[in-house]
């Protein structure tokens, strides 16, 4: 779909898709000294010295297999590079994330896209007039969006007919990034070239799930489909490989809760693993409707699933306090002392 083919689009589309997102570079400043400054105070600034102080020990602990879950759009509010990087200087080791943080977001801008700076005060009638999607004070040119669901379908149509986790076919999309991407250093295509797997346990809720019923409408008789049971499998698989784990989780909901199921789901198939020693969130979501997206860690521990010693929910919106406390961990080095779990190398 174009301006010129689309009667209703209005003029003023180039206008409103003037500011791109700036996604911020956590190697360029050193946050130690305001995080040591926040270890002093109280309220989320304490809280989120505590959170930077246990990543800190999750890096340090030679054993800890460091699990990163992503829900909301912090991806397409300047956190993308965070993510990368977090995983070029060897600081995760397994991501768990919305089918949105991967596809609509990193791959979009991977193809090329950005996404742009916002009002949450404009009129959205006049933004749909003009093909615009807002995520709060951020748009989407939704043209750009439906090539990435188109895109989606051509890998899906480039690959064998057959059930895939979700993890296999970001696989794939990191190999097809190897060759066309425009621009480098994607979350998908940094993971692909570190061996770091990415599982999307909620896949089809996201670009992805529109290019597979494309795919699936173009292929009646023999598609590719998405097996999410044997993905929990191979992320249980995980961590029971895993002799010690830590979460850094931003957001809650089904990521955050598919990587804590993995404690009772290897329980129930006799394996005796740990719960999960270290574990981070950072989240807007109260206990007011008996949840905080999926559940506080304290309450996690009645499952099973959370150690109570080393954990730390910091109430704040993600954008505001991730920078500082991966920036602080980048600049004292813990990392450069871990080894690579290359977990994607297990699966074949």
């Amino acid at each position: 779909m174009s301006n010129q083919k689309n009667p209703k689009l209005g003029h003023n589309k180039k206008t409103f898709l003037e500011k791109p997102v700036e996604h911020i570079d956590i190697t360029s400043f050193d946050s130690r000294k305001i995080i040591d400054s926040m270890d002093k105070m109280s309220f989320s600034s304490r809280e989120t010295a505590r959170a930077t102080s246990i990543f800190n020990e999750m890096l340090s602990d030679k054993n800890c297999t460091n699990f990163l879950t992503l829900a909301g759009s912090t991806s397409a509010a300047g956190c993308m590079r965070i993510y990368s990087d977090m995983i070029k200087y060897n600081m995760i080791d397994v991501i768990v994330a919305t089918g949105a943080s991967i596809i609509d977001m990193d791959f979009f801008e991977a193809l090329g896209f950005r996404h742009y700076q916002g009002s949450q005060f404009q009129d959205d009638t006049q933004l749909r007039d003009n093909y615009i999607d807002r995520i709060y004070d951020t748009y989407i040119d939704e043209e750009e969006l439906q090539a990435c669901d188109k895109t989606i379908c051509d890998i899906a149509d480039s690959l064998e007919a057959r059930p895939y986790t979700s993890r296999e076919f970001i696989k794939e999309i990191g190999k097809y990034l190897k060759k066309n991407s425009k621009k480098k250093g994607s979350l998908i295509e940094t993971a692909y070239d570190n061996n770091v797997p990415i599982f999307c346990p909620a896949f089809t809720d996201s670009s992805a799930g529109f290019g597979l019923v494309m795919h699936q409408e173009k292929n009646p008789k023999k598609y590719l489909t998405i097996d999410s049971i044997r993905e929990f499998r191979e992320l249980t698989e995980i961590k029971i490989k895993s002799k010690t784990s830590g979460l850094f989780m931003i957001g809650g909901g089904v990521p955050k809760n598919f990587v804590q199921d993995t404690v009772v789901c290897a329980e129930l198939l006799g394996k005796n693993v740990d719960m999960h020693k270290y574990a981070i969130q950072i989240t807007v979501a109260d206990t007011r409707d008996g949840a905080c997206s999926s559940s506080t860690l304290k309450e996690a521990s009645s499952w099973g699933k959370v150690d109570v010693s080393k954990e730390q929910m910091v109430f704040a919106e993600a954008t505001s306090v991730l920078p500082l406390i991966v920036s602080d961990a980048y600049h004292r080095n813990n990392w450069k002392d871990r080894k690579p779990k290359n977990f994607a190398n297990i699966f074949g």
